[in-house]
């Protein structure tokens, strides 16, 4: 799973040989089951995340209820609020399928960058494309009526769909499980 990241890596800028390596020595790959609830509400963050493997969910308990607002999957990083912050955590990242993960904490990630400075440049693209998916995100669910958010749910990342039990997708979506099975019906029968 090393080869992932230096992968992942390599997609935005070239490393050499030597700067693979200590990318490689300063990444902790671990594996967690399904259900392993990676970060709870109320906890402090000692770790940011990069998924190799698997999907993890982000949600918020409301009133009793599960409310996602994020999934992670392979080649997407997660740096939890709380663990910028250093205050507890208002949401919980839970394992949705057995994952890989890359830890990284401010010591290691400190070293990397005094080791291989040119992923500066890296950590500063992603910040910006996570920034501006972070607002569409946002505008989409502020701006479409749910059957359309679950149409560009379905165009933008059709993998969720086949990969995520529906009722995560409906909360993620601002609907009940009932009433996403009521629009996928819907929507089978206009195709």
């Amino acid at each position: 799973m090393d080869d992932a990241i230096i992968t992942f890596i390599s997609s935005y800028i070239d490393l050499t040989p030597d700067e693979k390596s200590v990318i490689q020595a300063q990444n902790i790959i671990k594996t967690y089951p399904k259900g392993t609830v990676l970060l709870a509400h109320g906890d402090l963050a000692q770790d940011c995340f990069f998924i190799l493997k698997g999907c993890v969910r982000r949600y918020y308990i409301v009133d009793g209820d599960e409310r996602t607002t994020e999934f992670f999957t392979e080649n997407q990083g997660i740096t939890p609020v709380s663990y910028l912050t250093k205050q507890p955590s208002d949401y919980y990242l839970s394992c949705l399928e057995p994952c890989v993960i890359a830890l990284g904490s401010d010591e290691r990630n400190q070293l990397l960058l005094e080791k291989v400075p040119k992923l500066a440049r890296l950590i500063a693209q992603m910040s910006t494309e996570l920034l501006v998916k972070s607002q569409i995100t946002s505008d989409n669910f502020k701006n479409m009526n749910p059957e359309n958010r679950y149409l560009h749910l379905l165009e933008t990342r059709p993998d969720l769909v086949a990969r995520i039990p529906l009722q995560h997708i409906a909360t993620f979506l601002g609907m009940t499980p009932v009433s996403l099975s009521r629009l996928r019906k819907r929507i089978t029968l206009k195709r």
